[in-house]
């Protein structure tokens, strides 16, 4: 779109010869006569992203009272005053108010336009910053961290009474729970949001080289090590290091990171030189730590260490009350990512997530989202849209699957599911598919049975027998 820029001017000719320049240049030009018109434009319609006024205006209020306005209504709109000779101090000051720049009279055409691309390059640049900030705050503040529980109650107080300090924190919970949201929101809320987040999964990475991705190599060191490698140390330099699933890392790894916890420093794998890093460190696992140093396994000084501040993150089996707002928030951010229209779930669908067991907890929560908002044409995904089971979407059940094979509260879901298609079935056929007075006979409004046969995937072929019926 093209920029769009409001001239304050009283001078009749100065406005028009602005405004041609200024539209020739490829913007968006409106004009305002003086300052209360000017106010009045920029308080009822759409926002303008640059506003050239004069300081002097004549009767009523001046340019510094439109700058007021335009910074109060809209804090990124860039203001250029056009100041008469001698008003130069006043223009000082209105730069001090949030003016971004201003031009002396008499002007020449080259420097208007050279300060008005400056003034738009600095506002679009400004407007990109607060949507980024917007989308760090969503990806990475609570809002993919829901949860209305008291465990997750605590999950947020931790962070937010620990995001500001350098102590060391392990998450604890199962695998696909959150952990490193916990430790995303941690990072950018801190000081050092600035500064990079390093995230490693300690179980991703074979025991042979896990020393060298953590802490570097020099040349030669080893075979294959053809150049200096930095390390995710190195990288995370003044910003975090999240290290997944530290529970499987081998103890001989295990006395490197004490040293980098106690010391703050550590040496390349083939070098004998000390790199000091100021580096935060969270650290999370799934595993019973306390069982694996009794074990012998996990070292007992390197588990206090970290475990200065410790917080668990429940199971999404243990909090299903709060599956059907993650869902929705998957939901949205698949659409966002992807630039399509909103999606919304259906009553059925959001009660079959709400039961289902989660063994992946979150993460598999926001696959069969994904994959439902994709696969799913229509702006409403049902109940049948949603993979639940391993099997495709819609997919007919298993002959050889018996109810004693799954859990009650699936089995359940299914028996349900069962008795409403065979149910409503019976009713169409009986009012040869005309859905209103199915509706009527079964005490449902038509919307809703229409909405049921699509989360059901009944076709009207399964119940038609007149051609003329209502549909």
């Amino acid at each position: 779109m093209k920029p769009r820029i409001l001239v304050v001017e009283d001078e009749r000719a100065i406005q028009i010869a602005l405004a041609g320049l200024l539209g020739r240049a490829g913007h968006d030009v409106s004009v305002a006569g003086d300052g209360a018109e000017a106010i009045a434009r920029l308080e009822s319609g759409s926002p303008f992203d640059l506003v050239l006024t004069d300081l002097a205006l004549g009767r009523g209020p001046s340019g510094l009272d439109v700058l007021t306005v335009a910074k109060r209504l809209r804090p990124e709109t860039a203001v250029v005053m056009i100041t008469a000779h001698g008003s130069e101090k006043i223009a000082v000051e209105a730069m001090k108010g949030g003016a971004e720049d201003y031009v002396p009279k008499p002007f020449d055409n080259d420097e208007i336009r050279l300060v008005v691309q400056r003034a738009l390059e600095r506002t679009r640049l400004a407007r990109e910053n607060r949507l980024l900030l917007e989308r760090v705050e969503r990806e990475y503040g609570f809002g993919s961290l829901i949860g209305s529980g008291p465990a997750m109650q605590r999950v947020f107080e931790t962070i937010q009474k620990v995001a500001e300090t350098d102590l060391t924190v392990l998450v604890r919970g199962e695998s696909g729970t959150g952990k490193e949201l916990v430790a995303q929101a941690l990072h950018h809320r801190s000081h050092r949001k600035s500064r990079p987040f390093v995230a490693v999964n300690c179980a991703a990475i074979s025991a042979e080289l896990v020393e060298s991705e953590l802490f570097g190599h020099e040349k030669g060191a080893f075979t294959g090590a053809d150049a200096r490698r930095l390390g995710r140390f190195e990288a995370a330099d003044g910003g975090t290091i999240f290290l997944d699933e530290i529970g499987d890392m081998a103890r001989e790894t295990q006395a490197k990171v004490l040293r980098v916890l106690q010391e703050r420093s550590f040496e390349r794998v083939g070098g004998t030189k000390p790199i000091e890093v100021d580096v935060r460190v969270i650290a999370a696992t799934h595993r019973p730590l306390e069982e694996e140093v009794a074990a012998g396994r996990f070292r007992e000084d390197l588990y206090y260490r970290l475990k200065v501040i410790e917080t668990w993150l429940p199971p999404l089996r243990d909090r299903s009350q709060d599956v059907p707002a993650l869902a929705l928030r998957f939901l949205e951010q698949v659409n966002e990512r992807l630039g399509r229209e909103k999606q919304r779930l259906s009553e059925g669908a959001l009660a079959a997530l709400a039961h289902h067991p989660w063994p992946g907890n979150v993460r598999e929560l926001r696959n069969v989202v994904e994959q439902a908002a994709v696969l799913t044409g229509g702006p409403v995904i049902g109940e049948s849209d949603l993979r639940l089971d391993g099997a495709p979407a819609n997919a007919p059940p298993s002959p050889d699957t018996g109810a004693e094979g799954l859990r009650f509260a699936e089995a359940k879901r299914r028996a349900a599911r069962s008795f409403e298609r065979a149910f409503l079935l019976d009713a169409l056929r009986a009012h040869d598919g005309n859905i209103s007075r199915a509706a009527e006979a079964v005490g449902m409004v038509r919307q809703s049975l229409q909405q049921k046969i699509r989360e059901l995937g009944l076709r009207s072929e399964d119940w038609r027998r007149n051609p003329g019926a209502d549909s």
